[in-house]
């Protein structure tokens, strides 16, 4: 059972005794970013202070101490998803990884194949594959949604065929927080012949993710939505799919040798996707954010956040002016809009009062085909948030008044 009290000790962000300069803090926009326990920032800032040094480089000890430091790194992400730790690659973040996997394997696309995809999903599983798409001729699909939003493994197997040769899915989406079975999508993927993307950018930081049991060819995800910094990722792949996929980067470290002819031999997968200094504090601080939520334990995790996103939906179901879009779901997120007051006005009144949510289309530019609403207020939680702060939102969000008496 997590203690929010405790559990903000170990967070800097609260040690201006709950305050943002004269606001209160209720930080509910976990979905975009999270803030870094005092472990993690103890751990990225290791490598600036004791251990500078360019890996995979140099011949003396502080860049062997860099260079150990780096590949533990790799083998405590590698342990956290149950990967080999060469099918680990590390990445800018969730977006860089998808990018590199809907590029690298634009090769197996020609005209008439298709992508499957769902009107959930993020700009950066859309936009990739839309170019991928444009160049090859091949084909983007959209998953339909049931009458609640969600995708289901018939509305998968609806539009799965001998055509399909990429599914990528969200395994928790970032808007209304449904949530798939991965390793049942993953099958039917490749019941075709086709590959399946996982994109963890939202299931990572709140459920426990074991690759082998889900079986999904490609895993992407971001250190900073899970109490790590910002600047990295992670891209899993199969070994047998990392030695097939094109390198989206090429530079130093990535490459055994080229030569004048212009022939060159690439390094073994993690390496050849890591052209480039890589960002070796942030690799630091992700690893002990990996020990960090493992400490914890996602079962606590799951249960912290489910109550609070109940005492929110119960909360503010019982507000006349304000309709709910996911009562139902699986993850911390509480989709939602005032009646009267638009989706980024009613952020920011929110925000005068300290509860800091997310409004917009949140990245996700194609669900107002099934919502119908152009915008949405998005309230996350996580494991630092508590009952003061629903409340605070609930508090607020009654009183979507005040913006029309205030501004006009």
């Amino acid at each position: 059972m997590i203690d929010p009290i405790a559990m903000r000790e170990q967070f800097p962000m609260y040690s201006r005794g709950g305050m943002y300069g004269d606001l209160p803090l209720h930080y509910l926009d976990n979905c975009a970013t999270t803030f870094k326990p005092q472990c993690v920032i103890d751990a990225a800032d290791r490598y600036n202070t004791d251990i500078t040094a360019n890996t995979k480089r140099g011949d003396y000890a502080l860049a062997h101490a860099a260079d150990v430091a780096y590949d533990e790194s790799r083998e405590t992400v590698a342990s956290f998803i149950n990967a080999h730790v060469d099918e680990v690659c590390f990445t800018s973040g969730d977006t860089m990884g998808l990018n590199q996997v809907a590029f690298g394997m634009a090769h197996r696309l020609k005209p008439g194949d298709e992508i499957v995809v769902s009107y959930h999903e993020h700009a950066s599983v859309v936009l990739p594959f839309f170019k991928v798409a444009e160049r090859t001729g091949a084909k983007v699909v959209y998953v339909p949604l049931d009458e609640r939003g969600r995708i289901t493994p018939d509305a998968l197997r609806s539009v799965v065929n001998e055509r399909t040769r990429i599914v990528c899915l969200a395994s928790t989406t970032n808007v209304l927080g449904y949530s798939i079975d991965v390793k049942e999508m993953a099958a039917i993927a490749h019941s075709v012949g086709a590959i399946y993307v996982d994109d963890g950018a939202q299931s990572v930081p709140h459920k426990k993710t074991d690759v082998r049991e889900t079986d999904a060819d490609f895993l992407c995800f971001s250190g900073h939505k899970m109490c790590g910094p910002t600047g990295i990722g992670v891209m899993y792949g199969k070994r047998e799919l990392l030695l097939e996929l094109e390198p989206l980067m090429w530079g130093g470290e990535m490459n055994a040798r080229f030569n004048a002819d212009g022939t060159y031999t690439l390094d073994d997968p993690p390496s050849r996707f890591e052209a480039g200094t890589q960002n070796v504090s942030g690799a630091m601080g992700l690893a002990e954010a990996c020990r960090f939520l493992d400490g914890i334990g996602y079962k606590d995790i799951h249960d912290h956040e489910e109550k609070l996103r109940r005492r929110a939906v119960d909360g503010l179901s019982a507000i006349q002016d304000i309709e709910i879009y996911d009562p139902d779901a699986d993850a911390g997120i509480v989709a939602f809009n005032s009646k009267t007051v638009f989706a980024q006005d009613m952020a920011t009144l929110l925000g005068s009062k300290g509860v800091f949510v997310r409004s917009g289309t949140h990245c996700s530019k194609l669900l107002p085909i099934y919502t119908g609403a152009p915008a949405t207020v998005r309230a996350s939680f996580y494991i630092y948030n508590d009952e003061e702060d629903v409340d605070a939102l609930i508090d607020a969000a009654s009183h979507s008044e005040d913006f029309l008496n205030v501004y006009f």
